[in-house]
């Protein structure tokens, strides 16, 4: 379904009221359950939602596995024909980090519902091959090409991930920065590239989540467009993960480990 519809609006203009059509991005609820119970609910754009629940089980550590994906059935949809809820069967291996989470996400959430602030399982140490502090910007170029949402509408996110290189390995978009984040893991996962990510940048601000989600993933470097939080910086800190923020108009405020940057 279309991610974005157009909506009829008054626009002020020079103090003149009228008649307009805007493009919004569509916001729809995505209901995951696991073998018919629920795991979580996050409000989401309409597609890539294979990659979101995908990137989402495995940042959450709930399956791990790079070489096998779960099977999941879609279960309902909406009167706009938009995917509200999946069904994800699971065996045993898999179930016991479900007991340990109780998830609610929505579109601007930081720790939605998180029932603990435990890290999960990553790679304790990074490579550290250094990038040039233009090579950041040049990335957020490549990143803003391909925010077509955005472009649109204005009330998009993105997250891309990049290879050390500098070339580009995925964008997506969501109404939802760590949704966004969540389809960029999940589409390397599926595609067997995930190991081959070395930067992460978002459009929007650095919350403990997604530097959580870049952790799991084994993604040593983020940056972001806009601000950070405490908790990001000090998660990121203890995890070893180089967090940039503010990285616009040539430039870039470093928080971690700047020496792979620098």
């Amino acid at each position: 379904m279309e991610p974005v519809r157009s909506y009829q609006a008054l626009r002020m203009e020079r103090g003149e009221l009228r008649q307009a059509a805007d493009d919004l991005v569509a916001e729809v609820p995505l209901s995951i359950s696991v073998n018919g119970e629920p795991l979580t609910i996050t409000m989401q754009t309409p597609g890539s939602e294979h990659d979101l629940v995908r990137g989402l089980l495995y940042t959450e550590g709930i399956w791990k596995s790079r070489k096998e994906e779960p099977e999941w059935t879609a279960r309902e949809y909406d009167s706009q024909g938009y995917l509200t809820a999946v069904d994800i069967a699971m065996d045993h291996r898999h179930r016991s980090a479900i007991s340990r989470r109780s998830l609610l996400s929505v579109a601007a959430c930081g720790i939605c519902g998180k029932t603990e602030f435990l890290p999960p399982e990553a790679p304790a140490r990074f490579n550290a091959d250094a990038e040039t502090h233009d090579m950041i910007h040049e990335l957020f170029r490549k990143m803003g090409e391909e925010q077509h949402m955005f472009h649109r509408t204005g009330g998009c996110h993105a997250a891309a991930a990049f290879h050390l290189d500098g070339s580009l390995l995925c964008v997506r978009e969501d109404i939802g920065r760590h949704n966004a984040v969540d389809k960029v893991i999940g589409a390397l996962l599926r595609e067997g590239r995930l190991t081959e990510a070395t930067t992460l940048a978002v459009s929007g601000r650095v919350s403990y989540e997604i530097v959580a989600k870049a952790f799991a993933a084994g993604i040593p470097v983020i940056a972001a467009v806009s601000s950070v939080s405490t908790l990001a910086v000090d998660m990121a800190r203890e995890c070893g993960i180089t967090l940039a923020g503010f990285c616009r108009e040539g430039r870039a405020t470093f928080y971690s480990y700047p020496s792979r940057l620098i």
